[in-house]
């Protein structure tokens, strides 16, 4: 076994002091958000759902973003996360290929999640509110809220997909732990939820229907707003500081990866391995930077670069983004969190850009690359992960056909203790893969025809 470090470490005062805002250094802005009337939005028309200092951090161009002090304090309960060499699943594989991955499952919540949901109850809190609403999948978002809301002192209230609260219980028992309140969604207790239950009364629910849930329960009251755990700018920038510690411990071993993966459903765990290694990118190093999905909600691979409706009921605004349309009902398998119709804006415009790949992949191949990681390296991964395990995978057996000693940097984004039934069900050989039909993508674009043109 190579005498390398298995796990290269930073000090806390080594922890990223600024976030990294890509939106610096794009080669054409992205699209602007549209009102329903089809004109840009002012900041003032998304003051009734997120706090103004949040609201600045979304429109913001600025490249460095400081990172308040108590916000860096509570991130310190488990940053800077380690990076490890993955050691044994380079030698199951046999591959010269180096395999490098964040673990982010080292916070309180198992997850990335907590790397925005801290900095978002945070800038709440400040801005003087006292509850906060918001949707989870498979609930990593949501336990990740849930335990930031009770670290600075807010109420928090979760619309969980029905499925994900079904197949995920202990996730609903980990939000109540920390004080939240978990509802399926969709539920009786908004306009929208009771007119999908009257119309489909056995839906297995979605994130755009959740999204819906939380958004109108949010605008009720002047103390309430709306917290979103993926997808929009804010958050890809509060993840940056995945990458940006990689990118440090990265230079302490003299080395820098010559591909970067993250598996991606809204975006943010992805964003926030890639952007500061998209920087370099943009400024002439050459890697490739690829984005995994599964084949059962392919956005980024079969959705066409839109506008669209970030919910079902449409109550946010239209979104350039890579979408399957907002009224989709993704397939039932087990990775929630990979389960949502639309690609952050950003993510979908550097792709646009061929900043980035993306792949879609089936779920028995990943988690048959679960399994391999498991056996391996010991870490139990999430569903969501595993995507982006197959596809490091997928690298590393390519770098083995041709000789080549690569550089692989992954984002283990979070661990599957809660996900142990997916788990059971692929070794009990009740899991299929299921390649989205055609005819039923093309069913559920036909409600964006009428929007805005990108």
């Amino acid at each position: 076994m190579d005498m390398e470090a298995t796990k290269i470490v930073l000090d806390e005062q080594d922890m990223p002091r600024q976030w990294y805002n890509i939106q610096a250094d794009l080669p054409t802005p992205i699209p602007p958000p549209l009102g329903s009337d089809g004109k840009p939005i002012s900041p003032d028309d998304l003051a009734s759902v997120f706090p103004m200092n949040i609201i600045e951090q979304e429109v913001s161009t600025e490249r460095w973003i400081t990172i308040p002090e108590p916000v860096r304090e509570m991130l310190t309960l488990w940053r800077p996360s380690p990076l490890y060499r993955a050691k044994r699943l380079e030698a199951a594989l046999g591959t010269p290929a180096k395999i490098y991955y964040k673990n982010e499952g080292v916070s309180p919540a198992g997850s990335h999640k907590p790397n925005t949901a801290i900095a978002q109850a945070y800038y709440n809190k400040e801005f003087g509110i006292r509850y906060l609403t918001t949707e989870t999948g498979a609930g990593q978002w949501g336990s990740a809220l849930a335990m930031s809301c009770k670290l600075v002192g807010i109420e928090c209230k979760v619309f969980m997909v029905r499925i994900s609260f079904d197949q995920k219980p202990f996730r609903k028992i980990m939000m109540k732990t920390w004080g939240a309140e978990c509802i399926a969604s969709p539920s009786p207790l908004t306009a929208v939820g009771r007119k999908i239950l009257a119309e489909q009364p056995d839906t297995p629910g979605s994130l755009g229907i959740a999204i819906s849930e939380a958004i109108e329960q949010a605008v009720e009251r002047e103390d309430t707003r709306y917290a979103l755990g993926s997808v929009l700018n804010h958050v890809m920038l509060h993840q940056t500081i995945i990458g940006l510690e990689a990118k440090k411990q990265f230079e302490k071993i003299s080395r820098s990866p010559d591909i970067v993966i993250g598996c991606a459903g809204g975006g943010s765990n992805f964003a926030g391995i890639s952007f500061p290694f998209i920087y370099d990118k943009i400024h002439g190093r050459d890697m490739r930077i690829i984005a995994t999905e599964p084949e059962a909600c392919p956005t980024l691979t079969r959705g066409p670069y839109i506008y669209d409706a970030g919910d079902v009921a449409k109550m946010t605004p239209l979104l350039a983004m890579h979408s399957l349309g907002h009224g989709f009902i993704p397939p039932a398998i087990h990775a929630g969190g990979l389960r949502y119709h639309g690609m952050a804006p950003l993510v979908s415009h550097v792709l646009k850009h061929n900043l980035i790949e993306a792949t879609a992949l089936p779920q028995t191949e990943c988690y048959e690359a679960a399994l391999l990681f498991a056996h391996t390296e010991g870490f139990i991964p999430a569903p969501e992960t595993s995507h982006a395990i197959a596809q490091t995978i997928r690298e590393a057996k390519q770098a083995r056909e041709e000789g080549k000693e690569k550089v692989i940097l992954m984002n283990w984004s979070g661990h599957g203790l809660m996900d142990l039934q997916g788990y059971d069900a692929f070794m009990s050989g009740r899991l299929e893969d299921y390649p989205l039909p055609d005819e039923l993508l093309q069913q559920s674009l036909a409600a964006v025809r009428d929007h805005p043109k990108i």
